[in-house]
């Protein structure tokens, strides 16, 4: 039967002390005498089972972690995968453009670079809010999603609740909570005119307002079921266009300014 790891830990330990104890204190009467002696001996003897001991439980708790931490990113890569699957299927029930996911959190991951984000905990948090972005929109109807015309007024307020499901959605998983930001502050506006909190300037997350740029021109930029996707020129000009209003003016000049190294990074062809 194989032990837990707490219970092989302290049983290591039990059986290295008993074989300390009975083996030294054997070996101390025979090699040494004399009280001086002994009492110099023994106290050498307990600094070293203190040395052995704090070894042997490294190496042992040690292993037992490394165990631990692989066992933890199989988990983690078993979600990943399970949302990624889950988005590809959300972007063909809606039409989507083919690889529309990957292609914006690519994107989005190559502009927070270029900005200068370097820590990898803050790039994970930005790929998993991207792949998220649209995580909401499985709480709106798909003759709205796929309508391939102009949306009615009460459409369009329906439409507008996705980042909010998805923020509702998010919060209420341990894990995907902490990804929340894209998801839920992608469609706010530099010039406060977005929604759903009407945020304003640097009020929106700096991770939301890097995406909310590549999302715009990946959504201009492609074919869609109520639009054709526009030239790349008239592009790069409304975009241009809306720095200070709906983007932050120093991330878009970054996007213009690196737009060829951006759209290769993008690329799934």
């Amino acid at each position: 039967m194989k032990l837990p790891p707490h219970y092989r830990v302290v049983l290591a330990y039990l059986l290295v002390g008993i074989a300390w104890i009975f083996l030294s204190d054997i070996t101390v009467e025979y090699l040494f005498s004399g009280e001086r002696g002994i009492t110099q001996i023994q106290h050498f003897k307990g600094w070293l089972f203190i040395i052995v001991t704090t070894v042997l439980l490294f190496v042992l708790i040690r292993h037992d972690f490394n165990k631990i931490e692989l066992a933890n990113k199989k988990i983690l890569d078993s979600i990943e995968q399970a949302v990624t699957g889950w988005i590809h299927v959300m972007d063909v029930r809606h039409k989507e453009t083919r690889d529309h996911s990957e292609r914006v959190t690519r994107m989005t991951l190559e502009l927070a670079k270029l900005s200068g984000i370097a820590d990898e905990k803050q790039l994970e948090s930005i790929r998993y809010g991207a792949i998220l972005h649209d995580i909401g929109k499985i709480g709106i109807p798909d003759a709205i999603l796929t309508k391939p015309g102009k949306l009615t007024d009460a459409e369009w307020q329906i439409m507008k609740m996705h980042p909010q499901i998805a923020h509702d959605i998010l919060s209420k998983n341990d894990f995907l909570c902490q990804y929340l930001m894209i998801p839920h502050e992608h469609h706010e506006r530099w010039d406060g005119l977005g929604y759903p909190q009407g945020l304003q300037g640097k009020q929106i997350h700096f991770d939301a307002r890097l995406f909310s740029i590549v999302d715009v021109w990946d959504a201009i930029y492609h074919r869609r079921v109520y639009k054709d996707a526009w030239p790349e020129d008239e592009v790069l000009k409304y975009i241009s266009d809306q720095s200070g209003k709906a983007f932050d003016p120093e991330i878009c000049s970054l996007f213009v300014k690196n737009y060829n190294q951006l759209k290769i990074a993008a690329d799934f062809s």
